[in-house]
């Protein structure tokens, strides 16, 4: 599917002449394999790896990279959790947990990323020489090996573009009003690009996750001021990529495209929304089928999930039914609500009181923190935890996506229910 040939022939000539399609491409509502057929993408996100979010692990005071970070730095020191960070990228998502994914029917992934690994800014242990490149290569390997396509997903942009924690920014969308962070942004897109234009496993770049969150009175002076950052950015990735399909988000948690009025100015373009509770009918989403329908470009709901079983599965059907893919969030987290739940050693406790309790002055870090020991030792083995084999299929979530829990009968064909794939077939 990821490498299929396509071949015109040409009128009048003896020879074909033959064109080797590799990537994604766009065609009106639908995503197009490069062999031709319709692609549904039908997956999962691996939210927390590479931008790590408060609740996931417990938290809910300390819920950005930056505060989870400073609350493993004062339970065991900067270079234990240095060690840490190194551990949890190792561990945290790894080829087995590709290939479960790819063993449920999953076509897509989702990867969201902090920009800071494309930096030589602190982050998740390193201080320069960062490792973004290197953990975004072993996807792309390990996708190539089971078949699954990758968007790449700037959830952290340089000054935030949201104005919470999700975007481990500092309460205000600065990137929006930063001309230095704008230009770190398009070169870091134009980075990526350049690394990964030959590579048809990506099927995409998702510029930014769900920007300009609903809280600033300013709210309509800075979503006037998106379009023209997408198209700074799309313009530095078309420097070095022609071929890439490019993800649109839009702001108030990519749920209000009314301040998008341009969907025209790149061919490979596509928009992406979000939604997570109200009911799970099509008049949820009008304003999105609406969108799609009259920039007549494909939407994909880049996240849903958090709730029960029943809602998703109806969810899943109204998506279906209205030819939006979907991926899931997320793949992995503390407990349940996920794809794959993490059980969590039972010294966690100390380590999420500690996290939510007061620790702004020096007392009161020496006053509430534990045991070094214990503390350690939890997140020794939140780490043994994590890894795949260790971890708890849910299966009534995995099933309520549209996919097939492993080792059960087959419901799903390469992430489309055989109803689908006949209609698209």
């Amino acid at each position: 599917m990821l490498a299929a040939t396509m071949a015109w022939s040409c009128a009048g000539k003896e020879d074909a002449i033959k064109e080797e399609v590799k990537f994604v491409q766009v065609q009106g509502h639908d995503l197009i394999n490069p062999d031709g057929s319709k692609l549904f993408i039908v997956g999962t996100n691996l939210g927390n790896w590479l931008n790590p979010e408060g609740y996931m692990f417990g938290f809910q005071r300390m819920n950005a990279p930056r505060q989870i970070n400073e609350v493993i730095c004062k339970l065991v020191g900067p270079d234990k959790a240095a060690e840490f960070w190194a551990q949890f990228k190792d561990n945290y998502i790894t080829k087995d947990d590709i290939d479960f994914i790819a063993s449920t029917g999953a076509n897509t992934i989702r990867l969201p990323f902090h920009y800071k690994l494309f930096t030589d800014e602190d982050y998740m242990g390193l201080t320069s020489a960062q490792d973004g490149f290197a953990r975004v290569d072993s996807v792309v390997n390990w996708c190539r090996a089971d078949n699954l396509y990758l968007i790449l997903d700037m959830h952290d942009a340089p000054g935030g573009q949201t104005g919470d924690n999700i975007d481990d920014s500092y309460g205000y969308p600065w990137l929006l009003e930063s001309e230095a962070s704008q230009k770190l942004f398009c070169d870091i897109w134009r980075s990526i690009a350049d690394r990964y234009k030959d590579e048809p496993v990506i099927l995409g770049y998702e510029l930014i996750n769900e920007p300009i969150a609903t809280y600033f009175d300013n709210q309509e002076e800075l979503n006037a001021k998106l379009e023209p950052l997408h198209k700074k950015a799309v313009a530095a990735i078309r420097e070095v990529d022609k071929n890439h399909v490019i993800l649109i988000g839009a702001p108030q948690w990519n749920s209000n495209f009314e301040p998008l009025k341009d969907t025209d100015y790149d061919p490979q373009l596509m928009f992406t929304c979000h939604r997570y509770g109200g009911p799970a009918t099509a008049d949820a989403i009008r304003s999105y089928i609406e969108f799609r329908d009259k920039s007549n470009r494909p939407m994909y709901m880049g996240e849903i999930g958090h709730n029960t079983d029943e809602w998703q599965a109806e969810f899943v059907k109204t998506m279906k039914d209205n030819n939006i893919g979907y991926t899931f969030w997320p793949y992995k987290k503390k407990d349940d609500s996920c794809m794959m739940g993490v059980k969590m050693p039972e010294e966690w406790d100390e380590v999420i009181r500690f996290a939510e309790g007061p620790h702004h002055t020096f007392a009161e870090i020496r006053d509430a923190k534990p045991d070094r020991k214990r503390a350690q030792a939890a997140l020794d083995k939140f780490i043994e935890q994590c890894k795949q084999k260790n971890c708890i299929p849910q299966e009534g979530y995995i099933t309520s996506m549209g996919l097939k829990v492993p080792g059960q009968n087959a419901t799903v064909e390469n992430g489309q229910d055989k109803e689908l794939v006949s209609q698209v077939r």
